[in-house]
């Protein structure tokens, strides 16, 4: 995802309140629920980060095919679990405010 970009309207939707102001620099890995790349031939392939039994390292291999199909690849979707980074953001949020009392 290109750096200080918008999220996408149907996340904004789940909360907007938060998300409407928000650009994305990086989405850490446990916030990924997949990663759909489009391939120029029509080929697509779906990444789910929470499917990994054999313990790859999925940044560094994401990393690796994006850059080793960068010529041949039209579009990347990311699929964010907005509902887990909206439980996140208000669990520390009050454990923060806990802590300022």
């Amino acid at each position: 995802m290109p750096k200080g970009k918008k999220l996408p309207q149907e996340v904004i939707n789940h909360w907007p309140e938060i998300f409407k102001d928000v650009t994305i620099e990086s989405v850490p890995l446990e916030y990924l629920r997949s990663v759909r790349i489009t391939f120029s031939d029509g080929k697509i392939w779906e990444i789910d980060p929470a499917k990994n039994p054999q313990g790859i390292n999925i940044d560094k291999a994401l990393e690796e095919l994006l850059n080793e199909y960068e010529d041949s690849i039209i579009n990347v979707d990311f699929s964010v679990d907005t509902l887990k980074v909206k439980e996140d953001i208000m669990r520390r949020t009050r454990a923060f405010m806990k802590k300022r009392k």
